[in-house]
Order: C-alpha cells, then structure tokens, then sequence
C-alpha cells in the first residue's frame, strides 16, 4: 500500500490545503459581526444552520476547515480520503453559491461581481472529485501488470 501521494496530487493539494487551512485559521478570529455574516449567509442557502449560534457556527466552520486543509497537506493521508473531504466541503460552498441570491447572473451559473468569490469553489470541487478518481482499482485494464495487480501503481 502506497502511503505518499502521487506527484501529480501534490501541486493541487498545496495550493487548496493551504488556501482551506488559511481560510479556517483566520475564522479562528472572527468578531461577533464577522460570525453573524457567515451565519447569516449560510443560513439563507441551509436553513437547518439557523438554528446554531453564528460564534458556534463559525468555530464548527473554521475547525472544518482546519481539517479539511491538514488532510489535504499531510502525505500520509490518501489521496481519495482527501478529495471525499474535499469533494463534500466544496460542495457545500457550490451549493452556496447556486443557492444565495445575488451570486449569479440571472437565469445563468456565470457569477455576478459579488458571486465570484464563491464562485471559485468550483475549481475546489473539481479538485476533489479528480482526487475521489485517484489510485482506483486496475478494473477493466488489460495490461499484464494489471491483470496481476503486481506492480500496479493504481
């Protein structure tokens, strides 16, 4: 069993562990107003999220984040488990975007000025599901090394 990740992984799992655990770090620190915003804003695309306190929602957010960035920096978790991390929290933030009025363009995905920022969160979720594709099984190949799983990098 492969422990580190592939080469190809590694320039995609810098770039969004560092920006998500940056991101979480600095909600760590949120002012009161900071929170009631995030809480705000998600609680209009999830109302399920009103019912939290915004300081506890931020904190559950910025810890979420802070663990979604460390799975994606540390090599020793494997490529698929940090993509189902990241795959289900950038999802989270699409669906945001698709849900929160004002963010798109009428009758379009393309982002208007303010939806852009979140709008971003789509490359985050194509990272995600290219990483849930990482190291899969050698099914339907037809290469001797394949059909042996001896040498199979997958």
């Amino acid at each position: 069993m492969k422990l580190l990740p592939e080469p190809r992984d590694i320039p995609p799992r810098l770039a969004t562990g560092a920006f998500i655990l940056n991101s979480g770090l600095g909600k760590l620190k949120a002012d009161e107003g900071t929170a009631q915003g995030l809480h705000g804003m998600a609680s209009n695309a999830y109302p399920f999220l009103g019912k939290l306190e915004p300081g506890r929602f931020t904190r559950l957010l910025a810890w979420s984040e802070i663990a979604v960035g460390a799975a994606l920096l540390t090599p020793v978790v494997p490529t698929r488990l940090a993509g189902l991390a990241l795959t289900g929290f950038s999802g989270g933030l699409v669906g945001l975007y698709l849900r929160t009025p004002g963010m798109r363009e009428p009758g379009s995905l393309r982002p208007t000025q303010d939806g852009t920022a979140l709008a971003k969160d789509s490359w985050m979720l194509g990272i995600g599901l290219g990483f849930l594709g990482a190291g899969g099984s050698c099914a339907g190949r037809t290469t001797p090394k394949c059909r042996t799983r001896r040498g199979c990098s997958r």
